[in-house]
């Protein structure tokens, strides 16, 4: 099964812990709802259509509302470190929750004493964490857009506004920026990174390049970073490698994109939408 970790940006959002469904454009989990438009709620959307395709289990989420004060995501980081080894997760994704590297370890060693160690996906904030802590190696796969590589990358950066600007972020410098952060023990085992151009790597080479079909308007849609990370995570937890399923995830991605015929004032749930169609073309 597959696990979410994530905040949503709403103070009165409980925390909660079960199965998450998608019902009248929200995800909805134990009587609280969200609507599906960007962060944790756009990437449990696309990973739900995912895995209507899979015929895979129901994805589990656990979420607390947190509008970047911190208070939802020390509670969502408390309440896992106890609640965690009572599953038996394939997969667990973290997203949008504040970077406090002492909860993020202490879950970390919870994560370390589950019988069947899950497989680690880590996007957004859990990224910066995982960097400030020197636990980066412990996760399985990062799926950092070109800006958050940026930061993995510069070595001496403890947030990524300290960036350093001679560490340019362009899409022809992903693949320096991509060795640099492996040389520095910044990144994981594998990396997906998103952009125009969307690079598969490992340790010791870029794997693949996917920028085919180039959509440009999907540059200017809020949410389509988390729909890829959605989608690539529900392939791993339906037992798919790695590597494989951030090529597909990147080729779904990009084609439902297509499928929604994107404007500039596309929303991203048309794009979600478009998600199981995409993926039966690419399996096929």
């Amino acid at each position: 099964m597959l696990a979410v970790v994530g905040t949503i940006p709403d103070q009165s959002f409980s925390l909660v812990a079960g199965e998450v469904a998608f019902v009248n454009n929200q995800i909805s989990i134990q009587g609280q709802h969200a609507f599906v438009n960007r962060g944790s709620s756009a990437l449990i959307g696309a990973a739900i259509k995912a895995s209507e395709v899979l015929n895979q289990q129901k994805i589990f989420a656990y979420l607390a509302g947190d509008i970047g004060i911190g208070d939802g995501s020390r509670r969502l980081y408390k309440y896992m470190v106890k609640d965690i080894h009572l599953h038996d997760f394939h997969t667990v994704v973290f997203h949008y929750i504040m970077p406090y590297a002492k909860r993020n370890n202490d879950l970390l060693s919870a994560l370390g004493k589950m019988k069947n160690r899950p497989t680690l996906i880590a996007d957004a904030g859990t990224m910066y964490v995982a960097k400030m802590s020197g636990n980066a190696l412990s996760y399985d796969l990062f799926t950092p857009d070109v800006g958050e590589l940026a930061f993995l990358s510069d070595e001496t950066a403890p947030h990524p506004i300290y960036t350093r600007g001679f560490i340019l972020h362009e899409d022809n410098k992903v693949p320096d920026l991509i060795a640099r952060a492996y040389i520095n023990n910044n990144a994981a085992r594998y990396l997906l990174v998103k952009g125009a151009r969307d690079y598969v790597s490992d340790k010791e080479k870029v794997i693949t390049i996917i920028d085919n079909p180039m959509v440009e308007s999907m540059e200017a849609i809020g949410g389509t970073g988390d729909t890829l990370t959605g989608i690539v995570s529900a392939l791993i937890a339906n037992g798919m490698e790695i590597k494989e399923a951030a090529i597909i995830a990147a080729k779904v991605n990009r084609l439902a994109g297509y499928y929604a015929l994107p404007t500039p004032a596309t929303q991203v749930l048309e794009i979600i939408e478009q998600i199981p169609r995409a993926l039966r073309e690419i399996l096929r």
